[in-house]
């Protein structure tokens, strides 16, 4: 065989090679690197912290009044009873808390934590003790969690990813001060916004999914039913509602549209500005008809990033 032979069959096979290479799974492996490990601006990040630090205050203070009550050693959720109703892997720091006065001490440890989380003062390492410290207090009384406090712990843990005190921070002011350099791109930042995208994506979705159970949904009484709630904050919608069948058919399935869209156009270059910015209105007043603002807030705070700069696709 000739060498002009052998070396026509080595640029064949290497032609093969490098197609088979740029083809459908070449592709999903660059979109997926690109999505994930793309440098990106951290200030959309420090806006969902000062959202989040200001969301988890609220929570925090919820739980305030009834503390002792609730986790005190002669409290209506004794240590052992919750350890039978959690997760065999989830623990709490609240656990070891015996006294009233260790259980106030956490307690009031968390609110400390989500103060200078607020402020922006030492992030690095106040993001990650807030998620944990938060955790805690959701693992020593799961029954009592709602959605808002489910989310607020995404939105923590996204925070203790990324770099979210880079901006609009104590921290900055501190660095600024020093003459340490304005922060640039992040792949952390990038990560951190991806989850938190990934996040607002899904339970959107399971949202939509979990309504289409229901006959309500379908049938087109669902908003009258969420209006007509003990806790919602829409009760000026009942006249209205009750007054018109079909305004009450368009607001439930005008909710359930929302979610589809907003799910799906997060992922579409021509929508996803669109969609996250009717987020950051449409999420709150949905949570204040559920009768769960803060559950709204937390929505929109997920959406956040999508609103300020395009993620995906390039």
């Amino acid at each position: 065989m000739s060498s002009r032979t052998t070396a026509g069959r080595a640029t064949d096979r290497d032609t093969t090679e490098t197609a088979a290479a740029s083809g459908p799974a070449a592709a999903l492996a660059a979109a997926w690197n690109q999505y994930w490990f793309t440098p990106t601006d951290s200030v959309p990040l420090a806006l969902v912290r000062i959202g989040t630090g200001a969301v988890a205050l609220l929570l925090w203070w919820s739980y305030a009044a009834d503390l002792q009550a609730w986790f005190g050693p002669a409290g209506v959720l004794p240590i052992d009873t919750v350890r039978q109703w959690r997760s065999p892997a989830a623990w709490s720091l609240f656990d070891w808390a015996t006294t009233p006065l260790l259980v106030n001490v956490l307690f009031g440890g968390l609110g400390l934590v989500f103060v200078l989380l607020f402020v922006g003062l030492g992030t690095p390492v106040v993001a990650p003790l807030a998620a944990v410290l938060w955790a805690s207090l959701l693992h020593r009384g799961p029954m009592l969690a709602g959605p808002a406090d489910d989310c607020l712990s995404i939105l923590l843990w996204c925070l203790a990813i990324g770099p979210a005190g880079e901006h609009f921070s104590i921290d900055r002011w501190l660095a600024d001060r020093a003459g340490r350099p304005a922060p640039g791109l992040s792949n952390r930042a990038g990560i951190a916004q991806g989850l938190l995208q990934v996040h607002a994506a899904v339970i959107a979705a399971a949202a939509v999914l979990a309504q289409l159970k229901g006959d309500a949904w379908w049938n087109g009484l669902a908003a009258w039913y969420l209006a007509a709630g003990p806790q919602s904050r829409a009760s000026g919608l009942m006249p209205l509602l009750a007054d018109s069948e079909y305004l009450t058919n368009l607001f439930t399935h005008g909710i359930t549209l929302f979610e589809i869209l907003f799910a799906v156009g997060l992922w579409y270059a021509p929508t996803q500005h669109l969609v996250a910015r009717v987020g950051l209105v449409g999420w709150p007043l949905l949570g204040l008809l559920a009768g769960e603002p803060l559950w709204g807030l937390t929505l929109a705070l997920l959406a956040l990033p999508c609103a300020s700069q395009r993620r995906f696709p390039a």
